[in-house]
């Protein structure tokens, strides 16, 4: 005689949660040293900002002592950062530049 299986079939549920990334600000730091026109044109080329976008952040870094340039994955905003400083030192420039993960 066949076995009946169907009072004996479970079914398992597997609910996968699938959690955004954690997301970090590249962060420029004003100093006493870096021209303007030179944190402008880095936000232009390595951060694909706008002109306008652009000198916006350089007067929050001139006034507040630091700006915004990205936000972005880990892996990006390491990127971002590292050509970014090499850039500001090939240039001579002591821009410094960190990372801050968002909360």
């Amino acid at each position: 005689m066949p076995e009946d299986n169907t009072s004996n079939n479970t079914q398992t549920i597997i609910e996968d949660k699938v959690k955004r990334p954690s997301m970090y600000e590249v962060v420029l730091l004003n100093d006493d040293y870096t021209p303007m026109d030179f944190v402008i044109q880095l936000l232009i080329e390595i951060f694909n900002r706008s002109i306008n976008e652009a000198k916006d952040i350089t007067m929050q870094i001139h006034e507040n002592g630091k700006g915004v340039a990205g936000t972005y994955s880990h892996e990006v905003a390491e990127q971002k950062h590292a050509e970014s400083v090499m850039i500001s030192r090939h240039h001579g420039h002591p821009l410094k530049i960190i990372i801050e993960k968002m909360q």
